[in-house]
């Protein structure tokens, strides 16, 4: 079917159920930001397949909202439908909520799947609707119309051992009862994915390139129970959750466990943690007592402890071995003349990824763009839309794995031919930006809010920006995007010693070029004076960035310093690891600018 076929058979349930509009998020009961395929229903509907984008469904129109790195992808994929593209934060485009209110009147309905909304996002829809009396509806009226649609994953579970996590699982569900204590709370219902393996020390592989475990889990003072399909739970599994003091339930009992709940307990529960339905059954409950307040292990598991960060280190090692070799057999393969495109840059580096020891495969879909492409900030090449890789321009390669010891997200911009000035030039500003950021100090309490401004004003003074932010938190074997800290305008979190944050400005010209350069960063203690407590960032990706496309009059003595001691470290750390001719190339890859 054609997106406007399905869109008219919605309308058709729409009005059998006397809705005036339905709102399709992009999301699952979990908040999660990559869906298993059960829940893609925004993709299934537009054919918009990119991660971030919600829609609206009224009678006779429809919308679909993203942000600016879906842009370009999204009006070609949904180029020929009825659908309208609303560009998020460009001026003149209205909010979701303020196109709903301008649409609905007196006595209208507005539909919406109240087991994947936000209930944030629902109290924010009753704000725009006050005084309109307009009512909101929670009703599932897309199973009924997708016929073929995909079950709910339940992939085998496995456990993550403690030499890898530092903390058993049952420290952290102490450690979290101490964190409800502190909230003036005792027990909170996990909804996020991200918390809940981190919390159990347990993962799976529900969602693509995450070890997510679909689930919910309930902990109260004497109690913690696990909501899961059980049969994907091998003994080991079993034996772990029992020896940490965890009950295992069946997935479906959730709801009614809420609503069954009889002893009185205080619960921590945030709108932005729980879908509109769970809460609202919390919130009619009389035995709970509802403490605002978001799910604590977010900022728990943001910290990163020191095996931890041993461990991401040597996955970083793995990762910038795989790396080097990709791009030696790149160069080598294209000084033959050989034809290359893109995918077949992304099967080199996964072959030497997959003997790595502890890999468990890739982070995120890989982004390996040549030339214009680039310039689309989440491309993805497949084997029937995938360019040749000329003998000249820029090919931007961002990708990530998944370790039993860490997860990885690196992004390198290298020079396969001759680039014009214009090239250089940009490259050199991304480079710039991304030094900006990583040699910044700053005092306690600062957030992304107050530092993204390090690395964006390198490309603002050329009256250039990204429609993004400058980077994000990463998980420890999770998400490759984790919260609650990330480096942006709009993140007022602030940064504490162990964060992992991904330090990534560009330059997105579109039909041009896309330039971007990433490492992850960990923050660390770098002074304490008169003044206060300072932290600085410490580079933890190991891998050379190019430096031949640089115009090196444009750096400054500090950032051709920070550069070579950061070429230095990634030689050292790597060349035990590497072949003799890997070393002699990389040597040559890190040779000082100055």
């Amino acid at each position: 079917m054609t997106a406007n076929e399905k869109l008219a058979l919605l309308r058709g349930k729409m009005k059998e159920n006397g809705i005036q509009a339905y709102y399709i998020p992009s999301s699952d009961p979990h908040m999660s930001e990559y869906l298993p395929d059960h829940w893609r229903i925004r993709a299934w509907l537009s054919g918009f397949s990119g991660s971030a984008g919600v829609m609206v469904v009224t009678e006779t129109e429809s919308a679909l909202w993203t942000d600016g790195r879906y842009f370009i992808q999204a009006a070609r994929q949904i180029q020929g439908s009825e659908i309208v593209l609303q560009r998020m934060n460009v001026p003149g485009v209205p909010t979701v909520a303020e196109y709903l209110s301008s649409r609905l009147g007196k006595g209208d309905t507005l539909g919406l799947d109240g087991m994947i909304t936000p209930a944030a996002f629902v109290r924010e829809l009753e704000t725009a609707f006050a005084g309109k009396d307009v009512s909101i509806r929670s009703l599932d009226l897309i199973s009924p119309i997708w016929s073929d649609r995909p079950c709910r994953p339940a992939t085998q579970a496995f456990v993550h051992p403690v030499e890898y996590t530092g903390l058993s699982a049952a420290e952290k569900i102490s450690a979290l009862r101490q964190k409800l204590t502190q909230a003036g709370a005792d027990s909170i219902l996990l909804a996020r994915l991200d918390s809940i393996v981190w919390l159990l020390n347990v993962r799976a592989s529900d969602i693509s390139y995450t070890p997510a475990l679909l689930s919910f889990c309930l902990v109260t003072p004497d109690s913690a129970v696990l909501y899961t399909d059980a049969g994907r739970l091998p003994q080991e599994v079993r034996d772990h959750l029992a020896g940490n003091g965890v009950s295992v339930a069946s997935y479906d009992a959730i709801p009614g466990d809420v609503d069954m709940l009889d002893r009185p307990v205080t619960m921590l529960c945030s709108g932005e943690d729980l879908p509109w339905s769970l809460l609202a059954a919390i919130e009619k409950n009389p035995h709970i007592t509802v403490r605002e307040g978001r799910d604590p292990v977010q900022a728990m598991k943001a910290c990163k402890n020191d095996t931890e960060i041993s461990c991401l280190r040597n996955a970083h090692i793995k990762e910038g071995v795989a790396m080097v070799r990709m791009e030696m057999e790149l160069e080598r393969r294209l000084a033959a003349g050989e034809r290359l495109t893109e995918c077949d840059v992304h099967d080199i580096l996964n072959r030497f990824r997959q003997p790595l020891p502890l890999f468990l495969g890739e982070s995120f879909s890989c982004i390996c763009a040549y030339g214009p492409n680039a310039a689309m900030m989440h491309y993805s090449p497949t084997p029937d839309h995938c360019a040749v890789v000329e003998p000249r321009g820029l090919l931007l390669l961002d990708t990530g794995s998944q370790f039993l010891d860490g997860t990885t997200d690196t992004t390198r911009t290298y020079q396969v031919g001759p680039l014009t000035d214009e090239e250089r030039r940009f490259y050199t500003y991304v480079l710039k930006a991304h030094i900006s950021l990583a040699r910044g100090v700053f005092m306690k309490g600062c957030s992304g809010a107050n530092l993204d401004v390090l690395s964006r004003v390198q490309v603002w003074q050329y009256g250039i920006d990204y429609r993004c932010g400058t980077g994000h938190g990463v998980g420890y074997l999770g998400g490759v995007h984790e919260g609650p800290h990330s480096m942006r305008l709009t993140n007022s979190v602030p940064l504490e010693p162990g964060m992992i944050v991904t330090d990534e400005p560009g330059i997105y010209e579109e039909g041009r070029v896309g330039i971007r350069i990433e490492n992850e960063l960990v923050v660390v203690p770098a002074m304490e004076t008169e003044y206060g407590q300072f932290y600085r960032f410490e580079a933890v990706t190991r891998c050379p960035i190019d430096t031949r496309p640089v115009i090196r009059e444009l750096l400054t003595y500090e950032e051709v310093e920070w550069l070579d001691r950061f070429h230095e470290t990634v030689c050292q750390d790597l060349k035990d690891y590497l072949e003799p001719e890997e070393q002699a190339w990389l040597r040559e890859k890190t040779r000082p600018l100055a």
